[in-house]
């Protein structure tokens, strides 16, 4: 059985983390651009705020949550209206962020058992919302990292961020409008340091196979490099495949990077709704 509290406090920690990058920051700092198109290190901070706020209605006012998406004038523009709608002065929105994600997760360790909440085409126990909400606050902590060019040290909370890209290769083929395969496809990840060997998913004797480091795998799932920058290696037609269209985020498929570029490339992907 998954443990919900122990989901929550992992959430706690990697915004944590990411909290304590951009708290220091002189308020300049901010305007900083990041590989979203448009988007400065605020327009990161405030999506997560925004988003949080969303999961958060979801949670606990269903009509509310389904209220932001019918009142979307241009449902195109709905991840960026929501990251502006949520900008303001540094100090007041890292509060802000703060008193969100706080109260997110209060609404969702307070959830009944077995409900599922509504979310953007599908709906999510609290369990997989948290899970959504770790990865999300991880990738959009890369795309701040990168613009800032500091690397973050690798935890063993990067787990959930594999297992929900292995759970998500079906979306990803049909993300892209590409049929979804039926061939089973195993994962071995070298976890990082401190967090055990290996991180395994799928059948042991499956023939189609993605070997390599996690946190390539992780950055791979949440488009922040391209494949050809990463020590993974796929064995088989469908994980070579997968491969190239991987994405654990909801949504439309992301442009993802180019080979060889990193901070201010451009990729739409960098706009991710978990």
């Amino acid at each position: 059985m998954v443990d919900l509290a122990a989901l929550l406090t992992d959430l706690a920690a990697e915004s944590e983390q990411l909290d304590a990058l951009v708290a220091g920051l002189p308020p300049q700092e901010w305007d900083h651009p990041t590989p979203a198109p448009g988007w400065t290190i605020a327009h990161q901070i405030a999506h997560l705020a925004w988003t949080d706020h969303v999961a958060q209605l979801a949670a606990t006012d269903a009509e509310a949550f389904y209220a932001t998406v019918t009142s979307t004038p241009d449902p195109s523009r709905l991840v960026d209206a929501g990251a502006e709608s949520f900008l303001a002065p540094p100090a007041a929105l890292l509060a802000r962020w703060r008193a969100g994600r706080s109260a997110l997760g209060a609404a969702l360790a307070a959830a009944p058992a077995g409900e599922k909440l509504p979310w953007y085409g599908t709906r999510m126990s609290p369990a997989s919302m948290a899970t959504a909400r770790i990865m999300e606050t991880w990738a959009h902590g890369e795309d701040i990292a990168d613009a800032l060019g500091v690397s973050r040290p690798a935890t063993g909370r990067l787990r959930h961020v594999a297992y929900l890209g292995f759970r998500t290769l079906g979306h990803s083929f049909a993300a892209h409008g590409r049929a979804v395969p039926t061939t089973p496809v195993r994962v071995e990840l070298v976890a990082p340091a401190g967090a055990g060997e290996t991180w395994a998913f799928g059948p042991a004797d499956a023939a189609d196979r993605v070997t390599g480091p996690a946190l390539d795998f992780c950055r791979l799932v949440t488009q922040r490099r391209h494949r050809a920058d990463l020590a993974l290696v796929a064995t088989g037609p469908v994980a070579d495949e997968w491969l190239d269209v991987a994405q654990a985020f909801a949504g439309p498929p992301g442009t993802g990077r180019t080979p060889g570029s990193v901070a201010g490339s451009g990729d739409d992907s960098a706009r991710t709704l978990a």
